[in-house]
């Protein structure tokens, strides 16, 4: 069937690493879905994004600059709220399937591996030990993620290779997991991954490594230029240090870091262009395991792509 013809609606997932184009890519595929008859709403992907007042250092899309188009899960946790993908599969996918009841197509976009793959993909987490955690949190305080990364590498090291050795939520997560008994996720796709919804289209935007990073450090020293120590002080004010997941954010813990003076302006930006460029490694790693992801590149002909559903 015909992604204009389907009656449940399609699901298009634009996903890629930070800095691809996916935002302008996403805004010219639902305008041509309109113009083909087929209106379209877009649900946001990015976990930063989720944050009200983070702005600057996610590139969020201005809501003059939406073009119209309805736009859902931007903006909806404040800075002390702790973003949880459990949570964000079921208002994603709620907010998917409330725009199919509408008779239109939802456009999923954004580059948090681990939050596309829950609402793309038939994605179940397995059940949390509150004990557990607990104790796992309190070695992580105690000794930081280094000690637990290391065990996490010992026991399940394929898992380790897809987790950042830094994130200690994550390794606690992962560590919390396998001692359960059951199959670590958010390191790792299932092996045989199934669609949550059919029909959907997984549209991979690339752009060359080369000219990528030479993006992504323009794009870090232009955040710096536009106000981004003004947004975090801001933030700041609002409880930003408090938060346990907007607070670790690339580029808000480097203005953060500014702003107690324990790091210099071109220190901040420099470091943040790094843990950017690596996030992005990692970004075009997991998404180039999604089976039947059709790479394009930023400047994507939309309709063409529409014509070929």
């Amino acid at each position: 069937m015909s992604a204009l013809a389907s009656e449940t609606g399609r699901l298009w997932a634009v996903v890629g690493a930070t800095g691809t184009g996916k935002t302008a890519l996403s805004l010219r595929l639902a305008e041509e879905l309109a113009a083909a008859g087929r209106p379209a709403e877009i649900v946001n992907a990015d976990a930063m994004q989720l944050y009200r007042g983070m702005d600057i250092g996610t590139a969020k899309l201005r809501e003059s600059e939406r073009r119209g188009i309805p736009h859902h899960l931007f903006d909806v946790l404040d800075v002390t709220d702790e973003a949880a993908v459990a949570w964000y599969q079921r208002a994603a996918r709620q907010a998917i399937t409330d725009i199919h009841g509408r008779g239109r197509d939802a456009v999923l976009v954004g580059g948090s591996g681990l939050y596309v793959s829950s609402v793309v993909f038939d994605f179940r987490f397995p059940p949390h030990d509150d004990a557990l955690r607990a104790r796992l949190e309190a070695e992580l305080a105690e000794h930081g993620p280094g000690a637990l990364f290391a065990r996490l590498r010992e026991i399940d090291p394929a898992t380790a290779e897809r987790v950042d050795p830094r994130n200690g939520r994550r390794i606690v997560r992962a560590l919390e997991v396998l001692a359960q008994g059951e199959q670590t996720h958010g390191a790792a796709l299932p092996d045989a991954p199934v669609l949550w919804h059919e029909p959907t289209r997984l549209i991979g935007v690339h752009v060359d490594r080369a000219e990528l990073v030479e993006r992504l450090d323009r794009r870090v020293e232009h955040m710096w230029v536009s106000g981004m120590l003004d947004e975090v002080a801001a933030l700041r004010d609002r409880g930003l240090e408090r938060g346990v997941t907007a607070s670790r954010a690339i580029g808000y813990a480097q203005a953060l870091a500014q702003l107690r003076g324990e790091l210099g302006a071109a220190d901040a930006v420099a470091q943040t262009q790094a843990l950017t460029r690596r996030y992005a490694r990692r970004q075009v790693s997991w998404f180039r395991r999604y089976p039947g992801l059709e790479p394009v590149e930023p400047d994507a002909d939309a309709a063409r792509l529409i014509g070929a559903a």
